[in-house]
């Protein structure tokens, strides 16, 4: 029996992250392993969908650009900032792209080269450290089990990360369950909100329009998330909100990290990227952008000799995570209610709405 093929480098996950090092790393026998499959109740990822600013400046430093396909309806450019506990509302003016964050993945993976090998829709099952030093995961392809070797394995795998959970069980890092409903929209005018409500999180919640749904969600603490998620959807129907019967719900965990300490970069061939490492805004949750430029740091490591990566990719995302850590002085302005009021009434930065 012929020894199984060893590759350099597997990806575990194709969200940005593990789409962005596929497409950059060059020279390198590469597998890359993902649960999507595209197809009608396969996974999607509990997200709003909206591009922020920092997002599209990294897709414009790749020198990409959206296809039509990845955009719906309707682009909005403000939004609805509420306050539950203090009944504040204001109307700020924000930047994003309202896209299909399936497409968007799924857009991604297509500029994967075809020099590069895919493998979706497929459940990792196991993976450990061979006494030679490399790598072997085990997953289900159809139901059948498969067998892979790699010398380096990077975990872009998200906030549940198996990767990390395998190699570095002991590291912890702030969670939370994301979680969101589908609803036809039956709102006169679309919008897009940010919900405060220091009752049931101490994170916060979304609302967005999109292509004749509207999406409620938000990010709650592990206990009692679907109640409290429910006690946010009765409160906001006595502001206007209209939902009716969920045409589907999705939910997963998010991370956010509390601390310099969180972030976890791997170690000993083992890398992580994106929000497995937890490079994610512990602010806002947005993370499209810390993973792709995490997946480029990363990518810039591996034309370094093997002993030399980890210091290079740390030296290389040290910019990345003092940014990401500096977000968490700008927390206490969002999620302090003292503080959250008295910015809201001050009206700094809100627009007026004509109606």
């Amino acid at each position: 029996m012929n020894a199984p093929d060893v590759f350099d480098v597997m990806i575990i996950g194709l969200g940005p992250a593990g789409s962005t090092l596929a497409r950059l790393l060059t020279g390198k026998k590469v597998l890359c392993l993902d649960k999507k499959t595209f197809a009608p109740g396969g996974f999607e990822k509990p997200c709003g969908g909206l591009l922020a600013p920092d997002a599209q400046k990294t897709l414009a430093r790749f020198d990409l650009t959206l296809p039509k396909s990845v955009l719906v309806d309707p682009q909005l450019f403000s939004v609805r900032t509420l306050d539950l506990a203090t009944g504040l509302c204001r109307h700020y003016q924000r930047f994003y792209v309202n896209m299909d964050r399936t497409a968007f993945d799924k857009w991604l993976i297509s500029l994967i080269p075809s020099s590069v090998q895919v493998q979706t829709g497929v459940q990792v099952a196991g993976m450990a450290r061979r006494e030679d030093g490399s790598f072997q995961v085990t997953y289900l392809q159809n139901g059948q089990p498969r067998t892979a070797l790699a010398k380096c394995v990077v975990g872009a795998d998200g906030a549940d990360s198996l990767v990390r959970r395998t190699f570095f069980p002991h590291h912890k890092i702030r969670s939370y369950v994301a979680m969101q409903q589908w609803f036809k929209e039956t709102h006169k005018s679309p919008f897009y909100s940010c919900i405060f409500d220091p009752q049931n999180t101490d994170c916060y919640s979304w609302s967005v329009s999109k292509d004749g749904y509207f999406i409620f969600g938000g990010a709650y603490p592990l206990q009692n998330c679907r109640q409290r998620f429910e006690n946010q959807k009765k409160a906001l129907e006595a502001r206007g909100f209209q939902f009716g019967t969920p045409v589907k719900t999705e939910a997963c965990r998010v991370l956010r990290p509390g601390g310099w300490s969180e972030f976890c970069l791997g170690k000993n061939g083992v890398f992580l990227i994106g929000e497995a490492a937890g490079l994610i805004s512990p602010s806002s949750l947005e993370g499209i952008s810390s993973a792709m430029l995490s997946a480029l740091c990363l990518a810039d490591a591996f034309k370094a000799p093997a002993a030399a990566r980890h210091r290079r990719y740390a030296r290389a995302t040290l910019g990345l995570r003092l940014k990401l850590w500096g977000k968490l002085l700008k927390c206490p302005f969002m999620y302090q209610p003292l503080l959250r009021k008295w910015v809201m009434q001050s009206g700094v930065q809100s627009i007026t709405v004509i109606s």
